[in-house]
């Protein structure tokens, strides 16, 4: 384990020129230590196995707002336990928001946003997908070897926080994980 101060040391040039500087140090600052982020490889390969056992399939009950981007613009998606991770969206990115009391933003690519969403209405849309939804119950934890919160690098290689309780979620192909946090799962899968 890195403690904090060697652990802000460390990143504090790689954060100031990456402007990664907020989100890494609110991360550092909920916990006594931090460890690197297990990394989006490691933990797709861990959760795996515990899908046929341990998930289930779900499908977004909820629409969704979204919109282009028209510029490069920073995207902090925050749950109703806070701040989540970030991403950059560029510009023809679909910025999508979900109809939730938290309303949490995420990036999608065009191709992505095309094959995983239909208009229903202007701005409006809904999902056509599913998604292998793994909750981090205790029994699950100790099956993957990690604590109650951990940090593992998303998709779009940002730090991601997870927590006990919250979805770890796989699309139907298996080849990515992302958290979504408990209340927001409730809010917006069945």
């Amino acid at each position: 384990m890195i403690t904090r101060q060697t652990y802000c040391k460390f990143f504090s040039l790689w954060l100031a020129r990456t402007q990664r500087l907020p989100f890494l140090f609110y991360l550092a600052s909920q916990t006594n230590t931090v460890t690197e982020p297990i990394s989006q490889s490691t933990l797709l390969k861990q959760v795996l196995p515990l899908l046929e056992e341990h998930a289930r399939l779900c499908r977004k009950k909820s629409l969704v707002k979204a919109r282009v981007a028209v510029t490069r613009e920073r995207i902090e998606t925050h749950t109703a336990d806070g701040l989540e991770t970030v991403n950059t969206a560029e510009a023809g990115d679909f910025v999508v928001t979900n109809l939730t009391d938290a309303g949490e933003s995420y990036v999608l690519s065009p191709e992505t946003f095309s094959e995983k969403y239909m208009p229903v209405e202007k701005d409006l849309y809904r999902s056509t997908g599913v998604i292998w939804a793994l909750q981090l119950t205790p029994e699950v934890l100790a099956a993957l070897g990690l604590p109650d919160e951990f940090h593992f690098t998303a998709p779009w290689d940002e730090p991601m926080i997870a927590k006990a309780g919250d979805i770890l979620a796989c699309p139907e192909s298996k080849e990515e994980v992302y958290r979504i946090a408990r209340q927001e799962f409730e809010e917006t899968y069945e």
